[in-house]
């Protein structure tokens, strides 16, 4: 969940050095500060084994990947996003521990409360990052994934996948999955139901 904190604007030092602080994580919009809400038992869990699946799949190569604690540094918005989950395998993003400015795979798990964002403007922007390969969006109400791939003519390429595929493919990382994998241990929020009205 994000909402507005901070009604003031703020130079993007005072947002990083006030980052690296606060006890709270912050995403910065263009001068603007959206506090970053604690999570739940489920997207704790998949968060989990899937960091696990793709770190131990990447051993000995260059690539890091951090788990909801660096941001991604879009520089044509001027804006720092705390992915889920951020991949980078650019020696360039060495000079910074706090962001990252050239990530090739980012991953989200999908909160009712922010799924819109996740796949409207957040999506938007993060297509002004050249270096980005895939963006993974990861329900946590059905066991389903949403793949976003760049191809070589310009655009993305859109590849659902539900339970009727046995497997899942980072295909930028040469990674295969199973459902069960990934929701090892996980117990599904179901939809909130409202009566409908008389």
């Amino acid at each position: 969940m994000r909402t507005l904190s901070d009604p003031h604007f703020l130079t993007t030092e005072q947002y990083l050095e006030g980052e690296i602080k606060s006890p709270i994580k912050h995403e910065y919009i263009n001068c603007e500060i959206l506090t970053i809400a604690g999570t739940t038992d489920t997207p704790r869990t998949i968060a989990g084994n899937l960091f696990a699946l793709i770190r131990n799949h990447l051993r000995g190569t260059d690539c890091r990947l951090y788990i909801a604690d660096v941001t991604a540094y879009l520089q044509q918005g001027n804006y720092f996003y705390y992915p889920d989950f951020l991949l980078s395998c650019d020696l360039k993003d060495r000079e910074n521990y706090t962001y990252q400015r050239f990530p090739k795979l980012m991953i989200e798990v999908l909160f009712p409360s922010s799924e819109a964002f996740e796949r409207g403007d957040k999506f938007n922007d993060h297509q002004t990052l050249d270096s980005r390969q895939e963006y993974v969006l990861v329900n946590i109400k059905h066991q389903r994934f949403e793949l976003f791939g760049k191809i070589e003519e310009g655009g993305w390429l859109f590849l659902p996948y539900t339970l009727t595929e046995e497997i899942f493919i980072l295909k930028n990382l040469k990674l295969t999955v199973s459902w069960a994998e990934v929701y090892e241990n996980v117990t599904l929020e179901l939809a909130s139901k409202t009566r409908p009205e008389n």
